[in-house]
This record gives C-alpha cells, structure tokens and sequence, in this order.
C-alpha cells in the first residue's frame, strides 16, 4: 500500500472506526487512541491496498484492541479490589504495617516492564496457567515462564 493510498484510507475511514469504538466506550479519547493505533498497525503491515479487506481488518483490529484494552483495565480493577481490607478487624500497627507493605509493592510492581507485570497479574489476580496467559498474549509458555521469572526475582528484590 503506497502512502497515497493509506493517506486515502485514513481520511475516508478514520472517523468512522473512532464512532465505532466510541459508541462501544463511550469514552472520546480511548476511542481516538484506538482509532490510531489500529491504523498504525495497518500502515505496519505493509499490505497491498484492497479498499473492503483492509477496512474489514481496520474494523478487527480496532475492535480486538479495544478488548485488549478493557481486559487490561479489568485486571487492573480485581488488583485493586483485592488490595482492601477490612479497616475495622485491623489494629493500627497492622494497618500501618500494611499500608506500607502496599506501598512497597505498588511501587516494586510499578517497577516492572509491562509485559512481566502483565505476566505476573494474570497468573495471579486471574489465577491463569501458563499456557492460558501464552494463549492470551499470543507468546510462547517458555516466554510467559521467562517473564513471571524476571518478575519474582524483581519482587522479590524489591521487597526484601
């Protein structure tokens, strides 16, 4: 696809995919950024311009972003419903002891790479397998393994 054509494709279809993403969100600036991103994927495969496949796969690959995107922030929400406590059973030892506890873990685990922290929530938050978060992310077990281990090892660096 030559950059005319892409340019073409961009200024005929871009609204449309942000409209479509936006009436699933309801959010302008997600949909903006997946609009986006879609398109940059698209430019990046380098495919031969065939106006109706290329706008079914705009279509694919923004909707499948957008899943991505809402299962990130699922995960996200289940670690921070997990992270409370019940203040009233604590003493305030305890809850001083946890709050900074917390503290030391957002930030050891704010410390990680994307791909080890989305490794390690998935095995733990979601109670995936392996082979589950390999099949999720589209890596190999033995990547997914190589990462969770990276992560402990920070974890657990960080933490001691």
């Amino acid at each position: 696809m030559t950059a005319q054509e892409f340019k073409r494709l961009f200024d005929q279809y871009f609204d449309a995919i942000r409209r479509y993403i936006y009436y699933r969100s309801g959010n302008r600036e997600l949909a903006t950024d997946v609009a986006q991103e879609a398109f940059m994927k698209l430019w990046e495969k380098q495919l031969p311009y065939r106006e109706k496949e290329n706008v079914g796969l705009l279509y694919k690959m923004a909707s499948d972003l957008f899943v991505s995107r809402y299962r990130h922030q699922q995960v996200e929400w289940e670690y921070q419903k997990k992270l409370t406590l019940d203040v009233e059973t604590q003493s305030p030892e305890d809850e001083l002891e946890y709050g900074e506890l917390k503290s030391r873990y957002e930030e050891a685990l704010g410390a990680l790479s994307e791909k080890q922290r989305t490794v390690f929530l998935l095995s733990r938050l979601d109670g995936l397998k392996y082979s589950e978060i390999a099949e999720r992310l589209e890596v190999s077990v033995k990547a997914v393994e190589k990462r969770m281990s990276a992560a402990l090892s920070q974890l657990r660096q960080k933490l001691s």
